[in-house]
């Protein structure tokens, strides 16, 4: 009878993460630390949050990250953050798109540069960290976009350049997955529900801390989810555990998505 792979198989595998400077992002950096692994972390210059945080966090847990100013827009910034993975840990196994943007505009307000500028960041943007990371990775590795269930399985209103991102990803995974099998390479996508991170606390772009709190009486489990909870379903499909699944969504949500409307 075969065994399970023991969580140990992601020590001294190399992980470039975008968006890392907060949420999930940061939580999967440190979640990879204390695996073992090594972490390229790349974070958009005009962020808020501190990227030495992260680091920071990933050095207490035990591991070794360097940082990268990361544009996801820009496809030689994403070439480059590649090569840099290759430069100071000579591989790299893992690449996770976490880097995503969220604007509120009523599809009236809309104007084409917002729908230009959310699609080529939350979508775009996946495609072209994963373009740069399938050109430099020699060996068997594994690929996770961050989805949302706002297009990933709901509709929501104002926010229709947002979901048709997010829904996006889910055929560009899918095809992803086909393309890089031969090489051993794995890609799926998580699709988190209600998750507590900066982002969602945003009461002018999202829910905000009341928005959450209220929502949480509508989950199963009853309560909004962690950034760290997220990170640990990244990490599973990114580690040996994982080496027969490709090409699928895992929604992380508590429940939502399968509760009767009441």
């Amino acid at each position: 009878m075969s065994t399970l792979v023991r969580d140990d198989g992601l020590a001294d595998k190399v992980a470039l993460i975008s968006g890392a400077a907060s949420g999930i992002g940061q939580a999967l950096a440190v979640a990879y630390a204390r695996a073992g692994a090594h972490v390229v972390a790349g974070y958009y210059p005009d962020d808020p949050h501190d990227i030495a945080e992260t680091v920071a966090a990933v050095e207490t847990a035990g591991g070794r990250c360097v940082t990268r100013a990361l544009d996801v827009r820009d496809t030689a910034a994403c070439e480059a953050i590649a090569d840099e993975a290759i430069a100071v840990f000579g591989r790299l196994d893992i690449v996770v798109a976490s880097a995503g943007i969220l604007r509120q505009s009523s599809i009236e307000a809309m104007r084409d540069e917002h729908w230009d500028d959310m699609l080529s960041v939350d979508l775009g943007g996946v495609m072209r960290l994963m373009r740069a990371g399938a050109r430099v990775m020699t060996q068997p590795g594994a690929m996770v976009a961050v989805s949302s269930i706002a297009g990933g399985v709901y509709g929501w209103d104002n926010h229709a350049h947002y979901a048709a991102a997010k829904s996006g990803l889910m055929g560009l995974v899918r095809s992803l997955a086909v393309e890089l099998a031969p090489r051993g390479i794995r890609v799926n996508t998580v699709v988190p529900g209600l998750i507590e991170t900066p982002q969602s606390r945003d009461p002018v772009n999202s829910l905000g801390p009341d928005g959450l709190a209220s929502a949480a009486g509508n989950i199963p489990l009853g309560r909004v989810g962690s950034a760290e909870e997220v990170a640990r379903v990244i990490q599973f499909l990114t580690d040996d555990n994982a080496a027969y699944v490709t090409g699928q969504e895992f929604v992380v949500d508590g429940g939502l998505t399968v509760k009767w409307p009441s």
